[in-house]
């Protein structure tokens, strides 16, 4: 009971002696601040000497980066300037004033360095706040200052979005040199504990140095201290958003070779990605500033760009190419030998019937085989009627067992007939001749039809031919008919030989096709390569 009542004693006494304490406290703060600032001006250095060396000393916590204007070149930062020195006239003995160690007034009672941002961007220069200043006994000031500056920084853009940047803040005095105010560093970089991390920047460091300039108009040195902050851009918005986009456009210029040259396509799908990489230049052109550095994205749009120039430029070329007309010459030997020999092997192009091994392209007939065949017997396959070229001299009849050349010297010509009845069913066993008579100018002739259907001794190709011998005196007409079959015989050789051609510039043309499909896809493919390696 007696514990109990002597705890409940104390507290009572605490709970009254507190309020007189603070009080206490305030009283005293009232009269130390009275006492400090009766004869104290803030006009001046506070020196005891005009002589002596206030030194100030300066440290930076970089709180946040709030936007790096790349076109303009200015870094906004959100800043703890904290500014610690010594003024010989804010002293006081803490024992006359119960034991007041510190006190905080406002910053404007006192004297404050003049150190300024040199490198300032800010138009309005009123980005700090005025926050009070931390009194100590023995004469110490320590102003913490919270600011947001604005400061130049030259930005280097070759190597954008792989970019890494230095951006300087320089603090000096503006009127005081070194003479009158020296600078220290409190620590050998700037406090980054407190930073927030940003989207678009990833901060290495940020090293403080001090430095000591001469100027052309004064012969006092002047400190200065210099805070470079290191920066690393954070590139995967421009991969996803810039990069990859460009690639994929760039696959598709190559692919316009592949497209087949009649379709009408290839040149308007080579302008078409040129018009979507422009767009994409004059994305990242608004971004960047003006200068003569172009940055790695711009030379990788600038060579893509100029690839799929080449490439519809190239494609126009092979289109001429492709559409010769009968009227094109030749394919010269030596394009034939290296285009349609080597180069189709290696581009995997081969004609109907070709194959990677056996690549040996079909010579056409000439005159003289076409004749030999059809002198042999030889028939086309699929024709139905068979005329010799050549009248002969007498009568030829052919049987199913063999041949016989009889020579009638009575007639002039004669004209050989055989109409192939290979889809009519004809009665088996038996043959039947017929004879007529013509009357030609004032000649006479006549026709001897022998059908052999399945009679003896007939082989299976000749057992529904049926052969007719027209004999004729008529050498006017003959001879009118025997020009017009060499004329339709001459302009189809014509028309064959001109598609020959045709078909072997179409196949030069395909070929190159191909050649520059996977010339440029390579191309495409160390271009990106060596876009993206600057990434890793």
């Amino acid at each position: 009971m007696k514990l109990l009542c002597s705890g409940s004693v104390t507290l009572l006494s605490l709970l009254f002696f507190l309020p007189v304490c603070l009080a206490a406290h305030g009283r005293y703060a009232q009269k130390l601040l009275t006492d400090l600032l009766s004869n104290y001006t803030n006009a001046l250095r506070p020196v005891e000497d005009t002589n002596h060396i206030i030194n100030v000393t300066l440290q930076i916590t970089l709180s946040q980066i709030i936007d790096m204007d790349e076109r303009n070149q200015i870094l906004t930062t959100y800043l703890w300037i904290r500014q610690v020195w010594m003024d010989a006239y804010l002293t006081w003995n803490k024992e006359d004033y119960d034991g007041l160690d510190t006190i905080r007034i406002p910053s404007s009672y006192v004297w404050r360095p003049d150190i300024v941002l040199y490198n300032s961007a800010d138009d309005e220069f009123s980005s700090s706040m005025e926050t009070n200043v931390v009194l100590r006994h023995d004469g110490q000031v320590m102003w913490d200052q919270p600011a947001i500056t604005k400061s130049s920084c030259s930005v280097d853009v070759a190597f954008f979005p792989f970019d890494l940047q230095q951006c300087h803040l320089t603090f000096g005095s503006w009127t005081h040199n070194g003479n009158q105010m020296d600078l220290s560093i409190a620590l050998d970089s700037a406090d980054l504990s407190d930073f927030v991390p940003n989207v678009e920047w990833e901060v290495l460091g940020m090293p403080a140095k001090k430095n000591v300039i001469l100027y052309g108009c004064c012969s006092d040195p002047y400190p200065d201290i210099t805070f470079t902050l290191h920066l690393k851009r954070r590139a995967s918005f421009y991969i996803f958003n810039l990069l990859i986009p460009c690639m994929m456009i760039s696959f598709l210029a190559p692919l316009g070779f592949y497209l087949p040259a009649d379709s009408g396509e290839k040149v308007s799908l080579g302008v078409t990605v040129l018009l979507a990489l422009t767009v994409f230049q004059l994305l990242v052109a608004e971004s960047m500033p003006p200068s003569e550095s172009v940055p790695l994205i711009g030379k990788y749009y600038i060579a893509t760009m100029t690839m799929v120039t080449a490439s519809t430029a190239l494609t126009i070329f092979i289109m001429n190419i492709h559409h010769c007309g009968p009227e094109a010459r030749p394919v010269p030997e030596w394009a034939e030998r290296f285009i349609l020999n080597h180069l189709a092997r290696i581009c995997f192009v081969y004609e109907v019937g070709e194959n990677c091994l056996s690549s040996s392209r079909k010579q056409p007939q000439s005159q003289e085989q076409s004749e030999a065949r059809l002198a042999n017997g030889g028939n086309p396959k699929g024709t139905n009627w068979d005329l010799n070229g050549q009248a002969w001299g007498g009568r030829v009849e052919e049987d199913g067992m063999g041949e016989s050349l009889t020579n009638q010297v009575g007639w002039k010509e004669d004209l050989f007939v055989t109409i192939d009845h290979s889809e009519e069913q004809g009665a088996a066993g038996g043959s039947e001749w017929q004879e007529s008579n013509s009357v030609c100018g004032g000649g006479g002739g006549y026709v001897e039809e022998k059908k052999g259907v399945g009679g003896e001794g007939a082989g299976g190709a000749d057992k529904s031919r049926r052969e007719i011998f027209v004999r004729t005196r008529c050498v006017c007409r003959h001879q009118g008919l025997r020009s017009d079959v060499e004329y339709i015989a001459n302009s189809y050789k014509d028309q064959r030989s001109a598609q020959l051609r045709i078909g072997e510039w179409r196949k030069v043309a395909k070929v190159m096709d191909r050649f520059f499909m996977w010339l440029f896809f390579i191309m495409v493919f160390f271009m990106s390569i060596l876009i993206l390696g600057k990434a890793i």
